[in-house]
């Protein structure tokens, strides 16, 4: 339903938006903020989603939990999409969301509602088995007529 909502007013408030700024200041310079915001917004995009990307990169190459730069790519990502998207109430939450405040803001408030049941970054450490009274090892099957046509192994005493 939330979903419904958001499809039926958002374009509304779009139109609202549109209409009220384009009797204020006229049709040309409602389509330039527009075209300029788009442009701007791109480029903000850009910048901020290269240092999300070296933020992940640094959490996966020092074995740190990812959740929050990839919470923050996300969110990069919507805000990417708002912006090209035209009309100033978008433009204004993509704006919002480059935000790194409001970024943390919004990622603190999904983590408080959304809870991981398990975690486990990195390999397991290899010295600690998993179950102690398992050994893993590899192994292939060998005929009968197969192990005494090479004859004795020198382990077996016959």
């Amino acid at each position: 339903m939330w979903l419904f909502a958001a499809f039926l007013l958002v374009p509304l408030i779009e139109i609202a938006l549109f209409i009220q700024v384009g009797g204020a200041i006229g049709l040309w310079p409602t389509l330039g903020i527009v075209i300029l915001t788009a442009i701007l917004g791109t480029w903000l995009v850009r910048t901020q989603g290269l240092m999300a990307m070296g933020n992940l990169r640094r959490s996966f190459s020092e074995l740190d939990d990812p959740t929050e730069p990839l919470a923050h790519g996300a969110m990069i990502l919507i805000a990417g999409a708002l912006l090209l998207t035209p009309g100033f109430f978008t433009d204004g939450i993509g704006f919002a969301l480059l935000a790194p405040p409001v970024r943390h803001a919004v990622y603190n408030y999904l983590r408080k509602r959304v809870h991981v049941q398990k975690f486990e970054m990195g390999p397991e450490n290899p010295r600690r088995p998993r179950h102690p009274d398992i050994i893993e090892t590899d192994y292939h099957e060998v005929d009968a007529k197969d192990s005494h046509s090479r004859g004795d192994s020198g382990w077996t005493r016959h």
